[in-house]
């Protein structure tokens, strides 16, 4: 459906977008393969630079018909690139060793130039551990363990101090994940799905990022007013904590302008598809269909129809208001020239009345 204002909107604070961005699945089909995924997923990246996007976000999905591992692929993208930030939205920690991907994220980050950005969340993900193995905690609580052996290994600190002979290192050695970007710990961030994981954030000091699904909302709260208290929180638990401005805030949305009849009423279409089958919508050939969520999870409206009525509905939105980045969600199963023209629609229309100048 076309999503509108009401008749009364309330008055709404609208924060001027200081960046734009773009997520994507990286996705592939049977008939196409993997390798021409990947290929038109860094012409996508390269395309969102041309247009003066500043960021583009990829998303990880294990055994399915997506990206499975974000950072050679930014690290294969930022080699395309010279400006957009490169980040993955999200990578869930439980399945991670926070070693190895520390290693692998300050490689990736010295390779594009400091242009990396991790958004991690530690949702109770429970769903592979036939393959990569139980422990002996719960999900969430082993993901929020990995999460912090994660960040303080990107931040350089002692992991291990050599204390005897034959551990590969001389005795008193301390032992920090090598090689280390300075200055990649101030460019992680927690995907946020509810109030916790923002209070969560911002009590360990990194940067939120708040997605297209939610839970634990209020009876009756809408996606946007649920996003902009969840934002809210994060901002004055920073302040709170740490008597500083908290760092930029961005959000994932489904802004779909129809610049002409026909894309109006194929955006129509998945709006719908979106509505009526929740995140199973725009799946690319051969793709998983994914598990129902858990029952009183939102799923983010569709922001579709002609320019005006996009920019009427977006600047009444109380969550895209209260953001100081919009991250434009881009269906996954629409293809390469489809999700070009998204870019360019919403850069040319709709980004400028929100306060967006690209980086060019």
């Amino acid at each position: 459906m076309t999503i509108a204002a009401s008749l009364n909107p309330q008055p709404v604070s609208f924060r001027p977008k200081q960046r734009l961005g773009f997520n994507t699945r990286v996705s592939f089909n049977d008939e196409a393969g993997p390798a021409q995924g990947l290929r038109d997923g860094i012409e996508l990246f390269k395309e969102a630079e041309r247009l003066g996007y500043q960021s583009g976000w990829a998303y990880q999905r294990h055994f399915d018909h997506y990206l499975s591992s974000p950072l050679p692929f930014f690290a294969a993208a930022g080699q395309h690139t010279r400006r957009i930030h490169l980040g993955s939205a999200v990578i869930p920690m439980r399945y991670q060793d926070p070693i190895l991907l520390a290693e692998a994220a300050g490689t990736t980050d010295l390779l594009i130039d400091g242009r990396l950005e991790l958004a991690i969340s530690t949702g109770a993900n429970a769903a592979f551990d036939a393959v990569f193995g139980t422990v002996d905690t719960d999900a969430r609580t082993e993901a929020k363990r990995r999460q912090a052996r994660f960040l303080s290994a990107i931040a350089g600190e002692v992991l291990h101090t050599v204390v005897s002979p034959g551990q590969g290192a001389p005795q008193g050695a301390e032992l920090r994940v090598t090689p280390h970007s300075p200055t990649l710990r101030s460019r992680i961030r927690q995907g946020s799905a509810s109030l916790s994981s923002a209070v969560q954030a911002a009590e360990l000091g990194i940067g939120l990022i708040s997605g297209t699904v939610q839970h634990d909302q209020a009876e009756g709260e809408t996606f946007g007013q649920y996003q902009a208290r969840i934002i809210e929180t994060f901002r004055t638990t920073w302040l709170t904590i740490w008597g500083t401005e908290p760092p930029p805030v961005g959000v994932a949305a489904s802004i779909l302008v129809g610049t002409t009849a026909d894309l109006r009423e194929k955006y129509a279409a998945y709006d719908l598809e979106r509505r009526t089958i929740g995140i199973a919508a725009s799946r690319p050939k051969g793709a998983l269909a994914p598990a129902s969520p858990p029952a009183g999870v939102q799923i983010s409206p569709v922001f579709q129809g002609t320019p005006d009525q996009v920019i009427e509905a977006v600047f009444n939105d109380p969550g895209i208001a209260a953001a100081d980045e919009v991250v434009l969600f881009l269906p996954p199963g629409f293809g390469l020239a489809e999700n070009i023209r998204l870019l360019t629609d919403l850069a040319e229309t709709v980004a400028p009345a929100l306060g967006w100048s690209p980086a060019l």
